[in-house]
């Protein structure tokens, strides 16, 4: 089931949102060639305790940091460590809080120093795909208006979007309904309806669409080592927009 927020609720996921962006504008401030994404994860650690607030992903599911950190191939779950970032690199850091009892999550990708015009294009082209989707819908669009809008615009582009992992519901819980993948047809799946928070967030690769999970049960990478992408916000459905969170 589907829920819908109150204006209340909005406001604490809302709060939630406020921390997860201050985390992401330190992480961006702090990534250079050299620094290891164990650091990284720290600073999102301190700023989150800092505020009276809990770090979403540190043993959910046993998942071990406060962060997502993938680098170049990795797509998303990678796991901080004494790997430093090198020039040319992209990485994408996902975060997730809880705040009095609500969830907000959102991802960013970066480039570290100078990397190839080729690699910029996949960056821009998968936040784009966020934001040209959410400028479609409103309340009365339908879920599968979402999804259809990331997959046309990224196979517009040339690339492709992961199939295997997908957006979701958020609230009172991390993940909630519904699934949000970033393919399918337009005028399919559930009604959008004002008060629906969502946690939006296209992946995508310069390769095949296909990836693998690592050995160590959570890092997914392409399956053809190709770059891959990420970009996520957590949203709320209005009755004329989709207003973005974090």
């Amino acid at each position: 089931m589907i829920s819908l927020k109150s204006e209340r609720e909005i406001e604490l996921i809302r709060k939630a949102a406020e921390i997860v962006h201050v985390v992401l504008q330190e992480i961006q401030s702090a990534i250079s060639p050299g620094v290891k994404t164990i650091v990284l994860d720290r600073i999102a650690e301190r700023i989150i305790d800092e505020r009276g607030a809990i770090p979403a992903f540190k043993n959910y599911h046993g998942f071990p940091a406060n962060i997502c950190s993938s680098i170049n191939e990795e797509v998303v779950h990678g796991i901080p460590s004494e790997r430093k970032l090198q020039e040319g690199d992209i990485v994408s850091i996902d975060v997730g809080v809880k705040h009095e009892g609500y969830y907000a999550d959102a991802a960013r990708t970066w480039p570290i120093g100078t990397v190839d015009k080729k690699v910029l294009r996949l960056i821009d082209v998968t936040r784009s795909s966020f934001f040209h989707a959410i400028g479609l819908i409103h309340a009365g669009s339908r879920l599968g208006d979402l999804s259809n809008a990331v997959q046309t615009y990224v196979e517009g582009h040339g690339y492709s979007v992961v199939r295997d992992f997908v957006g979701h519901g958020i609230g009172q819980s991390m993940h909630e309904e519904p699934q949000i993948q970033n393919f399918g047809e337009k005028g399919t799946g559930p009604v959008l309806k004002d008060g629906m928070t969502l946690a939006i967030e296209p992946m995508v690769n310069m390769g095949t669409w296909r990836v693998k999970i690592l050995e160590n049960q959570w890092t997914v990478v392409t399956a053809d080592d190709s770059l891959s992408a990420h970009y996520e916000d957590t949203v709320v459905v209005r009755s004329d927009k989709v207003e973005v969170l974090t």
